[in-house]
């Protein structure tokens, strides 16, 4: 049993640049209601007030000197390099900083608007893993390395897997963005994502590698998986985690998630968007750091709120394994500090959820 002390998720207070983000250590049996979370003084916890204070004067202190405008900020980075960028999804200017840490389960510090609903950017892929985590515990997805063409039907197994490179690609290697999958989803070619080369010339001849072989961070194949998680549940995703997840955690009604203009499919004859895995074409999960720290404090509890279990135990433990591509990586976006390489100040068990800007659980 590890000690009331000791970090499970935690963020890197050496970060030099923070947006936001929620430190959560392991609690007593003390769950937050919706629409309240108690807070408590750091030493009613036995925690140091100094240190807490000088710990979040850090932070304020080292906000990210980034533009808030977030399509501003899209288009002067990933637009630079990345040929015929174009934001497909919303954006929102950011708020200034704000977060709050969480101790046995009450909340010791906060600062900022913590109420304030902001794009979260990569922290949606957490989002994202959770729910395809749900179908497999419901046996919708009977295994991870099942491979994902299997579970489409015929035009879209063809049309997204039906080359003999995309094929054999697993629900595992699309998980731990490692699929290595080539085509063109919603208008974006997978090479135009952070392109490979020296020159525009270079990037559609990217190197190829065998799908689990090679990890790389790529928004078309993250939008890949959602698109093929929403032909597993046949609902919308953001309707499933609202029921399975956010409502049961007590997660507040500003919450949501965004796909693009174009992803639309229609399945059951309704239309249904199907959701971005990020902020990168614009869209994702926008959300407050109070709904942030209740996720992050779900698998804290290892996926149980109350009496409630939730997210599987062994779904978790999946998330929380390296792979052989990434060792400090595992489902998309679990961020794990093996060997302490990442965070040196924090345990080798911690996990972030990181989001560009930077927001973190």
């Amino acid at each position: 049993m590890k000690s009331p002390r000791t970090p499970y998720f935690a963020a890197g207070l050496g970060l030099a640049l923070l947006v936001r983000f929620a430190i959560l250590l392991p609690a007593a049996e003390y769950f937050p209601p919706r629409g309240d979370w108690e807070h408590r003084r750091p030493d009613q916890l036995n925690l140091d007030s100094l240190k807490m204070q000088q710990a979040v004067d850090y932070v304020r202190e080292h906000e990210n000197p980034a533009n808030r405008d977030q399509a501003t900020l899209q288009r002067e980075t990933f637009g630079a390099r990345e040929p015929n960028f174009k934001l497909l999804g919303p954006t929102q200017p950011r708020a200034a900083i704000n977060g709050l840490v969480v101790h046995r389960g009450y909340v010791v510090a906060e600062w900022g608007d913590t109420a304030r609903t902001d794009m979260t950017h990569s922290i949606t892929k957490t989002f994202l893993t959770t729910v395809v985590g749900l179908a497999w515990q419901r046996g919708l997805i009977r295994h991870v390395n099942h491979r994902v063409a299997g579970y489409l039907p015929t035009v879209e197994r063809e049309q997204l897997f039906g080359s003999e490179h995309n094929a054999p690609i697993t629900w595992n290697h699309l998980l731990r963005q490692t699929s290595d999958w080539s085509g063109t989803l919603w208008g974006v070619p997978d090479w135009a994502d952070r392109p490979v080369g020296a020159t525009p010339a270079d990037f559609p001849s990217r190197p190829m590698h065998e799908p689990g072989a090679y990890f790389k961070y790529n928004d078309v194949r993250v939008n890949l998986l959602a698109l093929a998680a929403l032909h597993v549940w046949r609902r919308p995703l953001p309707e499933v985690l609202r029921e399975e997840i956010m409502d049961p955690i007590g997660a507040s009604s500003t919450w949501r998630w965004y796909g693009y203009e174009n992803s639309w499919v229609e399945l059951d004859g309704q239309r249904i968007q199907s959701v971005s895995g990020g902020g990168h074409f614009g869209g994702g999960m926008f959300i407050n750091a109070h709904d942030l720290a209740r996720f992050g404090y779900l698998f804290l509890r290892e996926g149980r709120w109350g009496d409630r279990a939730i997210v599987s135990p062994e779904w978790i433990a999946l998330a929380r394994t390296p792979g052989p591509a990434n060792d400090t990586y595992g489902f998309a976006n679990w961020y794990l500090n093996t060997g302490r390489k990442p965070l040196p100040a924090t345990p080798a068990s911690s996990v972030t959820f990181r989001g560009a800007g930077t927001n973190i659980v």
